[in-house]
């Protein structure tokens, strides 16, 4: 009897904990599903007018000729018999100071035919010689026409018959997300191609203590050996020039052209007179920084020094002299080198500018300087 007595108390406790919980709303209900063939709920479903109901409708077909891809294979066999491999050498000495001789490899494009090539600076800077080998197997030297290193272009000339050559496009034509095939000598393993689009313009870059600009950003490939080959629009034509990527273990896919209206004067002033013409102010010039202030007992610790002037130079005519530290040139304020160099290729030959400068304890002591056209290599 007590254990019957028992078992009805905890009944009726049972009882009274699910009363409270189904009130409590902790019960977990179900809810009914319509069998497949019954209408719909109205208090379930939105609104529907039967105004755009459309019996004959079907899925609309695609007109593939007006969407398909570029036909990179037509760019790439058009100009690839214009795209060479250079080779260079030079003497170098290794930790003991023993002579050998050291190869390199990049790419260039030949441009008309007469035979001139265009490539990078940094190909065939310190060359003692320079090979190129055509699409067709033929290995022939080249001869520099020159070199300009602040826009890291060069120009080759070779002398053979039947070149095939490249047409030079417009860069200025170029929008983000244009398609674009890089050719060249990737990796000194022979040319080849890769593709990608045009990812940003006008980009501005410091390489090795000088700025290149105008570059063009794109996601094709830019490998070792691409250096000097063309970037190219789905015309066939030369864009840019590629000359750097970005290599880092975080960085995918970032490589330069320097852009073909940018070129162009170069190239034009390369051929026609071995060298490019620019504004030019005759001084050897050295950074400062707050341990060459302090080398040299200097008055400020930005700027840069002049180390050397050139007689007879505009610097001299104006009467600047070495150890003056130039601060600001044009009302465009020189932190280091790379400011004054590009302050006065901003200027225009025969252009009269005020700089300031710091002589000694004397700050901004200003002179005017007339700028004359640089020198040629050879004088």
């Amino acid at each position: 009897m007590k254990m019957r007595g028992k078992l009805s108390y905890l009944i009726i406790i049972l009882l009274l904990i699910s009363q409270l919980l189904g009130a409590s709303g902790c019960l977990l209900y179900l809810p009914l599903l319509p069998s497949p063939d019954a209408p719909p709920n109205s208090s379930d479903t939105p609104s529907i007018t039967n105004e755009h109901i459309d019996p004959s409708w079907t899925i609309p077909s695609i007109d593939s000729s007006s969407h398909s891809l570029p036909d990179i294979a037509s760019v790439v066999r058009e100009v690839m018999p214009s795209v060479v491999s250079v080779t260079t050498e030079m003497t170098v000495k290794d930790i003991f100071q023993r002579e050998y001789t050291q190869s390199a490899a990049g790419s260039g494009v030949i441009i008309d035919d007469k035979g001139y090539i265009i490539t990078n600076n940094h190909v065939v800077s310190g060359a003692e010689e320079v090979h190129v080998e055509l699409a067709d197997g033929r290995i022939l030297p080249a001869d520099v026409v020159g070199v300009d290193a602040l826009t890291d272009l060069a120009v080759l000339k070779i002398d053979a018959p039947d070149l095939s050559h490249a047409m030079l496009g417009d860069s200025t034509q170029l929008l983000v997300g244009d398609w674009a095939v890089a050719i060249g000598n990737a990796l000194g393993e022979g040319i080849s191609a890769t593709q990608g689009i045009i990812s940003r313009l006008n980009v501005s870059l410091a390489v090795k203590g000088n700025t290149l600009s105008d570059l063009i950003q794109t996601t094709a490939a830019i490998n070792p050996g691409n250096s000097g080959g063309p970037l190219l629009n789905m015309a066939g034509e030369v864009i840019g020039i590629t000359s750097i990527k970005l290599a880092s273990i975080d960085v995918e896919s970032v490589g330069y052209a320097i852009s073909i209206n940018s070129a162009e004067p170069v190239i034009t002033s390369l051929i026609q007179q071995g060298y490019v013409s620019r504004p030019w102010l005759g001084v050897a010039l050295y950074t400062v920084d707050p341990y060459v202030a302090a080398q040299y007992d200097l008055a400020v610790d930005e700027g840069v020094l002049i180390g050397k002037i050139i007689a007879d130079s505009p610097a001299d005519i104006a009467g600047l002299k070495e150890g003056d530290v130039l601060i600001d040139f044009d009302d465009n304020e020189i932190k280091n080198s790379d400011d004054l160099f590009q302050a006065i290729n901003s200027c225009d030959i025969g252009q009269r500018v005020k700089i300031v400068f710091v002589r000694n304890e004397e700050t901004n002591k200003v002179v005017w300087v007339q700028l004359a056209e640089s020198p040629s290599p050879w004088d």
